[in-house]
């Protein structure tokens, strides 16, 4: 594998709520197709294999290592991709909405459950919050996972960067109606923080809100590696991963930092 250049897959898809089979079988369609492409990654949607069938959380959830999550793994071992998205996780003390990064032999690279949970779709009904940042050690650097809402805090986004992260992945649910709020937040935790931020946005309905699509790939100024449509699909982007340091030591951002300074008298 090239550590400098990394091609990522964007799983644009539809997420059909408390229809596991159906999604299983797009997602698998969508690896087929990245390994086809000769991707390293493929990052699936917020939710992906359940959707927002939160009612039915309690149930559906399953532990690390079983459900969506060795799912993930199973897709990661034969189509010899790192993949990552988020599913259901049940652990000692609920439900959490947790992004998981696995490696092309399906090991775990890390996991991390959501932090900021989105009132306006139930998540603080029915899912417990995580309480720390999770960062990913891969071939290409540290990966900082977040998903969807998270990106509206940009000091979660800062604390991984100045940890060391080189990029961003969000799986997300992002609504139509609030498009170019998507577009403008992804493109600013990638400038901002000088590294690459790969977001991947289902497509689609659920109920009366229609899903954005429009998945992209922002390079560390903010560009636009990649901007998907409102379709179904497989997204790929090529990241050269050299443009994090090349745009670190010409921009000093970090170092120009003055932490001691950022009070109110």
């Amino acid at each position: 594998m090239d550590t400098d250049v990394v091609t990522i897959g964007i799983a644009q898809m539809d997420v059909q709520a408390a229809n596991p089979e159906a999604n299983l079988d797009h997602a698998q369609r969508l690896a087929a197709d990245a390994h086809d492409a000769g991707a390293d990654m493929l990052l699936l949607p917020e939710l992906w294999l359940h959707g927002y069938a939160l009612d039915q959380a309690a149930d559906r959830a399953a532990p690390l290592g079983e459900g969506g999550f060795a799912e993930m793994a199973a897709l990661s071992r034969e189509f010899g991709l790192y993949v990552a998205g988020s599913t259901l996780e049940r652990h000692e003390t609920g439900v959490s909405n947790t992004a998981a990064l696995y490696d092309p032999e399906g090991c775990l690279l890390g996991s991390y459950r959501k932090i900021h949970l989105f009132r306006l779709m139930g998540e603080d009904q029915y899912l417990v919050p995580g309480d720390h940042p999770t960062m990913c050690r891969t071939p290409w650097g540290l990966v900082g996972l977040a998903i969807c809402y998270d990106l509206r805090f940009p000091e979660l986004f800062r604390v991984m960067a100045l940890s060391g992260a080189v990029m961003f992945l969000v799986p997300a649910q992002w609504p139509e109606k609030r498009l170019e709020t998507w577009l403008i937040l992804v493109r600013a935790r990638a400038a901002e923080n000088e590294l690459f931020v790969a977001a991947c946005n289902r497509v689609g309905h659920d109920g009366d809100t229609e899903f954005a699509g429009k998945s992209l790939v922002a390079d560390p100024q903010g560009g636009i590696l990649l901007s998907g449509n409102q379709q179904e699909g497989l997204l790929l982007a090529h990241t050269d991963m050299r443009q994090v340091g090349v745009v670190r030591r010409y921009l000093t951002v970090f170092e120009d930092r003055r932490p001691n300074a950022y009070y109110l008298p």
